[in-house]
């Protein structure tokens, strides 16, 4: 049964302005006034329940506060991820001052997204997808929002369906009593859609010219359309003692369940390496009780990529929460137990360190080149495409293991962050439809760290200097990361709104000043 609300006056909001309306303890609303209409939808986002209201109201849409998925404004419709489904929107109507929304019993909080229904008979292609991360499970639903109608068949070697793999160092590592698993969709969702997932496929060969893909099952399959999101492969540590048990990696689904298990029964763990996936991973563990030594060769985490003061700032926190750094130290050898199990790990310098579990990040490598001969194919494993993803006639190449052309510089570059590789799959499958354009998407990232998180947009490889707003010492700050005069990325803590901002001036200008950007804040 609907219901009416009367949720504002008429002249509460001047156009252009948008604002969350709490109706109860359990539904919000976002309450937007553009182009002298009201429009009102659910109030949170559909990816991690963030608070709209604290996000940005800008050309017509709206831009999460916390992982910045964007959305329409005037429909509600779903146009960058993370977020997989569009805002519900709910009538309203306004009566001499009172603007009155009409809301069903059952308020939800998201929205399908329209689909194709799947007609060999009308459209008797058949596009492959080899691989179900990011990159892939977003073209596979794009294909179907952009209304392709023919066969798709995403193939992963993983033993599951698409999961959200930025859960497995944050939020789902870090709940010793995690409830459900971190699956982006529930599991009939994709036969529904017409996408046929098949788990546990080993792709052994890509024919560029045949458009064909080989199997280990001795399978040839062959396709219209075939989109490489094959993501990366963690790297691991040639020492002695490294096959012994309780030494993780952590890049899939199963790996998280064995680390997991491990935290379990463990009091001490050694972190090998100080990367984003090293350090979330003490962050987590912490929450099971586990003590972490983090090893690493730098002196300082994130040093090139935040820069020191940033790293810094993560160091002080870790070690206020309990955690212990070597820094500029490497891992000689690994010794087991009477069970084989890792028992203590020994460093260049001859200190050993007791540890119940090792967890390794030390970085990912990419490997299409062992599927792939092609001359768009390095010897690193990465494979160079144009505007549109495309690497040649009938293929496209995304996520972690494509290299395009920024679109701000004409620069390659190549980044191995979540959100930007749905944001390739999205504009692969656009390409693969046939409604194509050149990818103009604004990189961005985030890590979480004992609650302390840094956003990051843009992209800057290096830089000449970093200049601040606020203080990584206070943990609340702007940083621009400013080449040749003009700002490239820019990274911050406790400002998501100045964050939104800052996307939305490097997706209007591509390339700015300080001064630009600090005027695009004011006020925020």
């Amino acid at each position: 049964m609907a219901r009416d609300h009367t949720i504002a006056k008429l002249d509460t909001l001047q156009d252009g302005q948008m604002k969350s309306v709490e109706i109860d303890e359990n539904t919000t609303l976002l309450l937007i006034r553009l182009k002298g209409q009201y429009h009102v939808y659910g109030g949170t986002c559909p990816h991690h329940g963030a608070p709209l209201g604290e996000g940005l109201l800008k050309d017509g849409h709206v831009r999460c506060p916390w992982h910045q998925a964007v959305f329409d404004a005037l429909t509600g419709e779903l146009e960058e991820p993370p977020a997989l489904d569009s805002l519900p929107k709910f009538d309203v109507r306004v009566e001499g001052d009172d603007v009155i929304v009409t809301l069903p019993d059952e308020v939800p909080t998201a929205r399908p997204m329209r689909m194709a229904r799947p007609d060999p008979a009308t459209d008797g292609r058949r596009f492959v997808i080899v691989g179900s991360g990011a990159a892939g499970f977003a073209a596979a639903e794009t294909l179907r929002q952009d209304g392709f109608q023919g066969r798709i068949e995403m193939l992963t070697l993983d033993d599951f369906g698409p999961y959200d793999r930025t859960e497995l160092s944050k939020q789902y590592l870090a709940k010793p009593d995690a409830a459900s698993k971190p699956f982006v969709r529930r599991g009939d969702y994709y036969p529904q859609i017409g996408v046929d997932l098949r788990t546990g496929v080993k792709v052994t060969g890509v024919d560029a010219d045949r458009r064909t893909v080989s199997t280990m099952a001795l399978e040839e399959i062959a396709c219209d359309g075939l989109l490489l999101a094959t993501g990366s492969t963690p790297r691991t540590l040639d020492v002695e003692g490294a096959e012994l048990g309780n030494i993780f990696l952590l890049r899939t689904l199963a790996d998280c369940e064995e680390i997991r298990q491990a935290a379990d029964k463990a009091k001490r763990a050694v972190i090998v390496g100080s990367s984003f996936i090293g350090m979330e991973v003490a962050s987590s563990l912490s929450r099971w009780g586990v003590s972490s030594t983090i090893v690493s060769p730098e002196q300082v985490p994130f040093a090139k990529t935040l820069g020191e003061r940033i790293g810094r700032m993560y160091r002080a926190l870790h070690e206020e929460n309990g955690v212990s750094f070597r820094p500029g130290r490497k891992v000689k050898r690994f010794d087991g137990d009477e069970n084989d199990s890792v028992r203590t790990v020994e460093l260049d310098d001859g200190e050993r360190i007791d540890a119940d579990m090792v967890v390794i990040g030390i970085g990912v490598r990419q490997g299409v080149h062992e599927i792939l001969q092609h001359p768009a194919v390095s010897d690193r494993g990465t494979v160079k495409v144009d505007e549109q993803l495309r690497v040649a006639e009938g293929l496209w190449a995304a996520g972690d293991i494509a290299v395009w052309p920024d679109w701000r510089t004409g620069e390659p570059i190549r980044i191995e962050h979540w959100r930007v590789a749905m944001q390739l799959g999205r504009w692969a499958a656009h390409s693969m439809a046939g409604r194509g354009a050149p990818f103009r998407g604004v990189p961005f990232f985030w890590t979480s760290q004992f609650k302390t998180i840094v956003q990051y947009v843009g992209h800057a490889s290096d830089y000449d200097e970093v200049v601040f707003d606020g203080s990584p010492e206070d943990r609340q700050f702007v940083a621009c990361y400013v080449k040749a005069g003009q700002v490239h990325a820019v990274a911050g803590c406790k400002e998501s709104l100045k964050m939104d901002i800052a996307a939305e001036a490097i997706r209007e200008k591509g390339l700015l000043t300080v001064d630009e950007l600090r005027a695009a804040m004011k006020g925020a």
